[in-house]
């Protein structure tokens, strides 16, 4: 089974801490595997390291939850090479790609020398769910405001742009995010831009927005625009399902 059509699941969460067990999956991931298709079997997710340094002892503990949850997780890590010559044969075996968070800047770099955005390219036309939290939200738009520099939150504007948005995550969690949002989206640097507080996640079919969702009962997501006549940033909030 595949997804219906391309499918994206950006989110600023997906992980919660275990009862017995360091890490769990939370309702945005079920959800990214819900909408997969994957009935009857183990679904089979690939998660992807690569903005926190593809770091042994974090990927032991989502195989943990991987197990807690009944799937098949792999690990694409590229350091200090990647798992196989064919990637994007690889990457299509799976339902969902679901990408971690930490250093957006870095990741897409990395991604770009292994050329990993053409194989999630063809993997996401194929019916395989993409999705990701923070980091692993942004790098699927055309950019997103990131501290990948330092501190002083930067714009970034290379990002694999599948989806034609700016993106902004832990809107509710960090004060700097949304003014730097704003004032992207305000000067033309970012396009229309989709935002989510922590807990929120944002479902693309194709490449429109279909629906927002969240594992917690509080938080929203937001679309911000340019008024043209103006050159303000104008924010509307999305209705939100509670998952």
């Amino acid at each position: 089974m595949a997804a219906d059509q391309p499918t994206i699941v950006a989110t600023s969460g997906g992980f919660r801490a275990g009862r017995r067990t360091h890490l769990e999956f939370h309702r945005l991931v079920h959800h990214a595997v819900d909408l997969s298709g994957a009935h009857g079997r183990k679904p089979r997710l690939c998660y992807v390291g690569t903005a926190s340094g593809d770091q042994r002892w974090w990927h032991a503990d989502v195989d943990e939850a991987g197990r807690l949850a009944g799937w098949e997780v792999s690990q694409l890590n590229l350091f200090t090479m990647p798992p196989t010559d064919d990637l994007a044969g690889w990457v299509g075996e799976h339902d969902v790609v679901w990408v971690g968070g930490g250093s957006v800047a870095n990741l897409l770099a990395v991604w770009e020398v292994h050329d990993l955005g053409g194989a999630l390219r063809a993997a996401w036309r194929d019916g395989v769910v993409l999705g990701g939290v923070s980091a692993g939200s942004i790098c699927w738009f055309v950019g997103g405001a990131t501290d990948s520099f330092g501190p002083e939150l930067r714009v970034v504007t290379n990002g694999l742009a599948f989806l034609p948005y700016g993106n902004g995550v832990h809107y509710d969690s960090e004060a700097l995010r949304r003014p730097t949002i704003h004032a992207a989206v305000a000067s033309g640097v970012l396009p229309e831009t989709h935002c989510t507080d922590d807990g929120a996640g944002l479902v693309y079919l194709g490449t429109e927005l279909a629906e927002a969702v969240s594992e917690r009962a509080s938080g929203g997501a937001y679309v911000v625009v340019r008024d043209e006549s103006s050159g303000t940033p104008q924010e509307e909030p999305l209705d939100i399902r509670r998952l």
